[in-house]
């Protein structure tokens, strides 16, 4: 694996925002560098998430979220370094989340698309969610034209 990474900048007029693409093999600990690094340099209007862990309050970066769904009667976000449990209601949760990354699946789950591996449109009339961690979900068949039509934009 190279250390360095190539760059190529176009100038395009039909965009006003930067649009950033990253091409590569597999998805690896460089290319979540990469991400981290251009979102650190933009502005970045939302704000972490504060969570508990063992009765410890921590501020979550939105990033790191992989998921946020309802396990009993608690808000639970879970992370790759584990669990917490959220105060706020999952639509409390939903208003301070990122809309271009996060996405209502289910009336009890909210999933982080840049943390997803893959979607599963196999079993006709529903979707099924894989994340990087292996963790699976399914989208509620009420959201499934949201979820296809959210994907093929």
């Amino acid at each position: 694996m190279k250390s360095m990474v190539d760059i190529d900048i176009v100038l395009d007029e039909d965009y006003i925002d930067p649009k950033v693409t990253i091409q590569t093999k597999e998805k690896n600990k460089q290319v979540e560098n990469i991400i981290y690094a251009v979102e650190n340099a933009s502005d970045n209007d939302f704000p972490t998430v504060p969570a508990y862990k063992d009765n410890f309050l921590e501020f979550l970066s939105q990033r790191d979220i992989i998921r946020v769904c309802i396990q009993g009667r608690k808000v639970v976000i879970e992370t790759e370094s584990g669990s917490y449990i959220a105060k706020k209601t999952l639509s409390g949760l939903e208003e301070i989340l990122n809309p271009e990354r996060f996405f209502r699946i289910s009336q009890s789950e909210i999933v982080n698309l840049y943390k997803v591996k893959g979607f599963d449109l196999s079993v006709a009339g529903t979707v099924g969610v894989e994340f990087d961690n292996g963790t699976r979900s399914w989208v509620a068949r009420s959201r499934v034209k949201l979820i296809k039509a959210r994907l093929c934009k």
